[in-house]
């Protein structure tokens, strides 16, 4: 696999108002620290020098983010206006986003919710990660769900693993990470929440990849599908040996999905109303908690630098 590169970005989606990359693992959005010698950001810079904005802190827009350790999809917003409507689909839960991993051991359920509310770890040492709740340390756990969908069994590095498709149907810190790892089936290669090993046995990055990405906007539906990183020709490692689950099927679920109506309260992408196929359906998701002042006061902070006008 090749390492990431100032000059190796790959685009996926390209309009007037948006661009959507496909990062590369082990590398930062942006940074200032003058030891970053590669980031998302500086890529941008050298790919697109005349798209780059002075009046931002980093010259992109950023419309979500993705952990430094996980590549995949990341939406760039090229104009204030552009990041004011891709943020408000993610304030009103309307964005589709699906993930894929190894992860270890072989996954018996072919497909699950699981529902760990998770919090800030408070132990010594630990303060840097998150935890589910009942968890010692664990502080204002938040409820949590996400979809599992077991695509493959079979090993990496003669290791039992499965390949499975995720999707968030919530937004915490670290959450696919440390849902996996609750079930047991940590991520391949995630040194934070997975299995304590030496370093010569760790893959050479952390197997979980932003595949797919839809942000319904006013102006436009910015939809992007990326390669499939966790295959043979790519990964001499990994051997697949039981399909469970045809990956182009799901993805042909998630873009007949309907994009909910905010001003409706329609459903949200792949709820319960469109499941992903496989056996049983996932819960409802909780309800959505009214906006603390805090909250509001963070957020109106942030849409400062991004829209043309916050909204009131």
């Amino acid at each position: 696999m090749e390492p990431g590169s100032v000059e190796n970005l790959c685009v996926v989606y390209r309009s007037r108002d948006f661009l959507v990359v496909n990062k590369h693992w082990d590398v930062r959005i942006d940074s200032k620290a003058w030891w970053e010698t590669l980031t998302l950001q500086k890529q941008l810079r050298h790919r697109f020098p005349e798209l780059a904005d002075p009046d931002t802190c980093y010259g992109f827009r950023f419309c979500h983010q993705l952990d430094f350790s996980t590549s995949g999809a990341l939406c760039v917003a090229l104009n204030k206006a552009a990041a004011g409507s891709a943020y408000r689909c993610f304030k009103d839960r309307r964005v589709t986003k699906a993930y894929l991993a190894l992860v270890r051991g072989h996954v018996q359920e072919s497909r699950m919710t699981i529902s760990y509310a998770i919090g800030k770890n408070s132990t010594e040492g630990r303060t840097h990660t998150m935890c589910i709740e009942g968890t010692q340390g664990c502080e204002n756990p938040k409820p949590s769900l996400t979809e599992l969908v077991v695509l493959e069994h079979g090993l990496y590095a003669g290791d039992p693993v499965s390949k499975v498709l995720l999707q968030p149907l919530t937004g915490r810190t670290h959450q696919l990470r440390v849902h996996c790892s609750a079930l047991g089936h940590p991520i391949v290669g995630d040194q934070t929440y997975g299995q304590a090993s030496s370093q010569e046995d760790q893959p050479f990055r952390m197997m979980l990849h932003a595949f797919y990405l839809r942000i319904p906007t006013c102006t436009e539906c910015v939809e992007a599908c990326t390669l499939d990183p966790f295959v043979p020709t790519l990964d001499a490692c990994w051997s697949p040996h039981t399909l469970v689950q045809p990956l182009d099927k799901l993805v042909q679920v998630l873009r007949a999905a309907p994009d909910p109506d905010p001003t409706e309260g329609g459903p949200r992408p792949c709820s319960p109303s469109t499941p992903l196929p496989g056996p049983g359906r996932p819960p409802p998701p909780p309800a959505k908690l009214p906006e603390t002042e805090a909250q509001r006061a963070s957020s109106l902070k942030w849409l400062s630098e991004w829209t043309l006008e916050p909204d009131n």
